[in-house]
């Protein structure tokens, strides 16, 4: 094992990709001399040169067109937007030719893109470098949604998403770039579908995905040395598709559930993961599911409202206090 930072587990699937295939290349803003904004790539230009590590204009719909096309003709392109919230700008790529060219043409042509997306909530950013966007790309059919909560999973999830024949939106969370954690020595890659369970428990299930995860397993801690709470802690990490057995297994086993995330509530992650549970089981619930989510506000620049508008393991404590009665 080597303990790995999590842009460092990033930059590790990078370059065994493009070293194994030479029709992998990356583009994006900045990802070439500078190495990237969040250093994920910092080193692969010297490496590889300026026609497989590509700087891009500030043209996000453009670029992302360029990392289409080249994937319909059997490229696998690494695109990095250097903003989730820029990728509103690229969405009509996305939504009109990656995600529907697969069925459009018959099966007759793939679109193996793998599209990087740094996001979240990242220390006074304001509201327009701030978005989680998670609940747009799991709408539109076609499209692959993965997000590491660990660089073990930052390296396991990219190197899958470089060898699908799908295009998938890769989100990564802007405030765990930093985020030190072991990742075997060996090649190997994550599924793009299915939850890890991360904490076994018997009392309620935390649903979480990406810098949730770390709340969740905070509360954890917390609700076990108080109370005596046995919290299971599942992360989600592939969106699109959502496990649906994985996430109805451990309800089965706990009969509670809290959905924690970054993420305002309306029409969000937290929403489909209760109405998978009011589908397949209903009847195994001894009490209604609850969401623990962001205010529905844009994100405020003022350091202070800013960390009022996001939730923290606090609030998943008081949330499982008041589901369970205690």
């Amino acid at each position: 094992m080597a303990e790995l930072s999590y842009w460092q587990a990033i930059l590790r699937a990078h370059d065994e990709e493009m070293a194994r295939d030479p029709l992998v290349f990356a583009m994006g803003e900045d990802i070439g001399v500078a190495g990237g904004t969040y250093k994920a790539t910092t080193g692969l230009y010297a490496k590889y040169g300026e026609k497989r590590v590509i700087d891009t204009p500030i043209s996000e719909n453009s670029y992302t067109g360029i990392g289409v096309g080249a994937a319909m003709l059997g490229c696998r392109p690494i695109v990095e937007i250097m903003s989730v919230n820029f990728a509103w700008l690229a969405m009509d790529q996305l939504m009109n030719n990656a995600a529907k060219i697969h069925y459009m043409s018959g099966g007759r042509i793939r679109c193996p893109l793998v599209l990087r997306l740094p996001g979240g909530t990242a220390h006074q950013l304001g509201a327009q470098h701030s978005a989680r966007m998670e609940k747009v790309f799991m709408g539109v059919p076609g499209l692959r949604v993965v997000t590491p909560s660990s660089p073990r999973d930052a390296y396991g999830l990219l190197k899958s998403a470089v060898r699908c024949d799908d295009p998938v939106v890769v989100i990564e969370h802007e405030a765990m770039y930093n985020l030190k954690g072991e990742v075997p020595d060996e090649e190997y890659f994550t599924a793009l579908e299915g939850v890890e369970v991360v904490r076994p428990g018997k009392d309620l299930t935390l649903f979480a995905y990406n810098i949730s995860v770390h709340w969740a397993l905070a509360a954890a801690d917390k609700l076990a040395k108080e109370l005596g709470i046995a919290a299971e802690v599942v992360d989600l990490r592939a969106l699109k598709p959502l496990d649906r057995a994985g996430i109805a297994a451990s309800v089965r086993k706990t009969h509670r559930a809290i959905v924690v995330e970054e993420d305002e509530a309306p029409v969000g992650v937290g929403a489909e993961v209760i109405a998978i549970l009011n589908e397949e089981c209903f009847f195994e619930l001894d009490a209604a599911p609850v969401r623990v989510h962001a205010r529905d506000v844009p994100t405020p620049y003022n350091r202070r409202l800013e960390k009022a508008s996001i939730p923290n393991a606090d609030d998943v404590v008081a949330a499982a206090r008041k589901l369970l009665g205690r």
